[in-house]
């Protein structure tokens, strides 16, 4: 007899308030329990907000007090469930944890808002946010039963990139999985959070619990990510739902986009605009041997003689900033002029140091930038990169009035590097979303969903027993997995299937 339950994914986008983006998943969640959906699967830091653009200010040594303000703005918009740092597990989903006096629960009550509409709707609810729990943030997740509440909830264990400025590594025993009965069906439900799916030890940990429901809430829009979806499906034989955000720039919540919220009526200004940049010391350029160049502050803060400041693009993406120069002629300085130094691709450092290296004049040469043919040339269309030794790159471009930058991403989206973003460049996608339903076998049933922003909802009708079916060649935990010679154990977390 067929096991079949109705799943679907929500590639909903996070609003500008906790209370916004609630209603939304609210509304949402009501309209798939009209279209007789049981569990719906809501993206990555859904609530509270993926921090997608924002530097916070930080370079490697150095933080900078707007970023500091960027992220009071961000650890405000966090969900506080009422759970402690360390994480305290049954006790936490038991509600065993003492309440403060005159309190009917701990936390702001976004548990009990997401435990309502739950209830309300008769649909299983999934979904990623931003939890604060004393003094850091976790990016978490939240199995909401509409019979039950909140059964389980895990945190990321590995946050990527420049997630590891602002959220903290959760336990690895928060991956156990979960048995639910949806429409007489039995679940075995687990989830890994965005680029947890690289970790293949991770993945296999999920496995080994007999997991026939692979949840990936995740942040990444790029092409690779349904290969990786198809493969952890037909890997696991397991059905596999993911689900992003899709957002253009100006939608991007406002503490992103430099709008604060709880200091608008206090302030008059931008809380989160960088600081002024410096003007650039003059320096003092040492040519090698081999006709390389490095640049050195100047001690006395003025320019030497026959040392003419260089125009390049500053932008705040990076600490390390490239251009194109070339030296004008000196001026009449009543002293020899040396010869003119050969155009060159700059790279300015975190503390304003320089290091100069030639532009090969022979195209031919993989890898290597050619000359400008115009001397005089101001106005090129595309800064070359340093060679990219065999790593892609991201390209910078930049208009005719040389005041805007942007970087063109791999996954199609492009970030602006500095604060002149003008209204067109709102309307341009930085995530595109690809959310999407794989089938047990590693098949499509459901996507990928691109560039819809709003309403994007994909539903599929499953039976569960085609997991079973998959497992006649492939039991990656069990008849495939050599278990007498290959073993994993993962402190603090039981990787046995649940009962």
């Amino acid at each position: 007899m067929p096991q079949s339950i109705r799943l679907a994914v929500s590639q909903s986008r996070t609003l500008h308030t906790n209370a916004s983006t609630l209603s939304a998943l609210s509304e949402t969640t009501h309209a798939a329990a009209r279209k007789g959906v049981h569990l719906i699967l809501f993206p990555e830091a859904y609530i509270g907000g993926y921090p997608r653009t924002c530097t916070f200010g930080a370079a490697v040594g150095a933080r900078d007090p707007y970023g500091r303000e960027q992220f009071l703005e961000y650890f405000h918009a966090a969900a506080d469930l009422g759970d402690t740092p360390v994480g305290a597990g049954e006790q936490w989903v038991q509600r065993r944890l003492p309440i403060a006096n005159g309190r009917e629960y701990r936390g702001d009550g976004t548990r009990e808002e997401l435990e309502k509409v739950a209830r309300d709707t008769g649909v299983f609810v999934v979904t990623g946010l931003v939890e604060r729990a004393g003094g850091s943030l976790y990016c978490a997740v939240v199995y909401v039963c509409p019979r039950e509440g909140v059964v389980r909830k895990r945190r990321k264990v590995m946050p990527t990139g420049s997630e590891r400025l602002i959220w903290a590594q959760g336990s690895p025993s928060t991956l156990r999985a979960i048995t639910t009965v949806i429409a007489g069906v039995k679940l075995t439900v687990a989830a890994a959070i965005c680029w947890e799916n690289y970790m293949p030890l991770l993945r296999f940990s999920l496995y080994s619990q007999n997991v026939n429901l692979y949840l990936a809430p995740t942040a990444d829009a790029r092409e690779t990510w349904l290969p990786l979806m198809r493969t952890i499906a037909s890997e696991g034989r397991a059905f596999v739902l993911s689900a992003n955000q899709c957002m253009r720039r100006k939608n991007l919540p406002l503490w992103i986009r430099g709008d604060s919220l709880r200091h608008s009526e206090a302030k008059n200004d931008n809380s989160f605009a960088p600081p002024e940049k410096p003007a650039r010391r003059a320096s003092i350029v040492t040519k090698t041997e081999d006709n390389h160049e490095i640049t050195w502050p100047s001690p006395e803060g003025k320019p030497p003689p026959n040392v003419v400041e260089d125009q390049r693009i500053s932008h705040s993406f990076s600490p390390l900033r490239h251009s194109i120069v070339a030296n004008d002629s000196d001026q009449n300085t009543g002293t020899p002029s040396p010869p003119p130094r050969p155009k060159a691709i700059r790279t300015l450092t975190g503390d304003n140091h320089e290091i100069a290296l030639p532009i090969m004049k022979d195209s031919s040469v993989p890898g290597h930038a050619s000359a400008i043919d115009d001397e005089d040339s101001e106005d090129a269309e595309a800064v070359k990169p340093l060679p990219s030794f065999g790593r892609r790159m991201s390209t910078l471009k930049r208009t005719e009035d040389n005041r805007k930058s942007a970087v063109s991403m791999p996954d199609g989206s492009s970030i602006p590097t500095d604060s002149s973003a003008t209204n067109e460049d709102d309307d341009d996608f930085v995530s595109r979303g690809g959310s999407c339903i794989i089938g047990p076998m590693g098949e499509i049933l459901a996507g990928p969903l691109w560039d819809i922003e709003d309403g994007g909802t994909l539903v599929v009708d499953v039976d569960f027993e085609d997991c079973e079916r998959g497992r006649l060649d492939l039991d990656v935990a069990g008849s495939y997995s050599r278990g007498d010679a290959f073993r994993l154990t993962v402190e603090g977390l039981d990787i046995n299937p649940p009962p």
